[in-house]
């Protein structure tokens, strides 16, 4: 499985800047001004991961394959957007479609990059994107009222679906997101809540584009937005888009370099992909083998044959148990042979739960 993020914004905040420095292709326009991306981009992105990297160099493959994560950037969102106001209205079913949003936020200062609300306000461009993305959710729940009444009146296994959109409406149009909603875990709004895919209901990230400067410690911009993430309990990422959009031209041995030089630890797409998998449940673990070293994303908690499945059907259909290696163990012991021999190869059933960085093979019969 490869995740999605949706890159939302108001225009002229970095986000297609973020979006070529994060993808390192230069398919998104960015302009100082405002509606510049008129069409959604899209790009599939590898995972950095360390780990796979010292794996193919131990079992040096034919080819190595990670994990990908989707990106999509659409239009800057503005207020009345969901109304047909500017052009975000027209892309937000691009963002419907992903499992978490990347919010943009500007918080930096800089005369010569036009703001469309004049000023910086983090926390008001925060609001209007929000209030913009409950609206948009509380028009295509508004949208299906006439048919789940119809469908409640037909019968009384819908009845509790119409009540549970009715309060998911009234929590909207209260203006607050569908992600707020105190009863979300029931079973008639879990299956409303998959039929409509909220936009709200997604776990949002907020990404604080910084200045260069910015980088070395919070301005009360950056304060802000954290402060506001916490509350809401989601999580906030500080990049410099225009530092990243520097870091991606450079090659693999400058980057780190380049990195220190202004005291970070990782770069933005690490960190978004990071936060990203944090934010959805998702680990990885790996398969290692003379043709091919490759990372497979899944849920954590998944048991060995539901992470067969990712690989193939069939995987999961006819599994008969696992062999599991840990990655520190698979690196220090070099093959898969002296693991065996170590003891440190483990053989598991169908209840084993599938751990990060476990180096596995699976086998089945169908």
């Amino acid at each position: 499985m490869s995740i999605s993020i949706g890159i939302v914004g108001l225009p002229n905040v970095g986000k297609s800047t973020l979006f070529n420095a994060l993808t390192r292709a230069q398919n998104a326009q960015a302009a100082n001004y405002p509606f510049c991306t008129i069409e959604p981009n899209k790009a599939v992105v590898p995972v950095p991961d360390p780990r796979l990297d010292a794996l193919a160099a131990v079992a040096k493959p034919q080819r190595v394959l990670p994990a990908t994560v989707d990106f999509t950037d659409i239009a800057g969102l503005v207020k009345g957007a969901s109304l047909g106001e500017g052009l975000g209205n027209k892309f937000l079913a691009n963002i419907r479609e992903t499992q978490a949003i990347l919010h943009v936020v500007r918080c930096f200062q800089d005369d010569d990059v036009v703001h469309v609300h004049g000023g910086i306000d983090p926390l008001h461009d925060v609001d209007v994107i929000e209030t913009e993305l409950i609206l948009a959710d509380a028009q295509v729940l508004e949208n299906r009222m006439d048919r789940l009444r119809k469908q409640a009146r037909a019968g009384k296994e819908h009845q509790a679906k119409l009540v549970a959109a009715e309060k998911l409406l009234a929590h909207l149009m209260e203006g607050k997101a569908a992600a707020l909603l105190p009863d979300k875990d029931q079973d008639a709004m879990v299956e409303l809540f998959a039929e409509l895919g909220p936009i709200t209901a997604k776990p949002m990230i907020y990404c604080a584009n910084v200045s260069e400067e910015g980088l070395s410690e919070d301005g009360p911009e950056v304060l802000a937005v954290r402060a506001h993430a916490e509350a809401r309990g989601a999580r906030v990422v500080k990049v410099s888009a225009k530092m990243e959009e520097e870091l991606a031209s450079l090659g693999d041995d400058e980057r780190q370099e380049f990195l220190d030089s202004y005291g970070v630890g990782s770069s933005g797409l690490d960190q978004v992909i990071r936060t990203g998998y944090a934010v959805l449940g998702l680990i990885s673990y790996f398969t290692v083998g003379p043709k091919e070293v490759r990372a497979w994303t899944i849920e954590d908690g998944w048991k060995a044959p539901k992470a067969a499945s990712v690989i193939h059907t069939d995987f999961e259909r006819g599994f008969i148990r696992a062999e599991v290696i840990s990655y520190t163990d698979y690196i220090a012991q070099g093959t898969e042979a002296a693991c065996r021999a170590a003891g440190v190869l483990r053989q598991e059933g169908k209840e084993y739960v599938v751990k990060d960085g476990d180096v596995v093979h699976f086998l089945f019969n169908v």
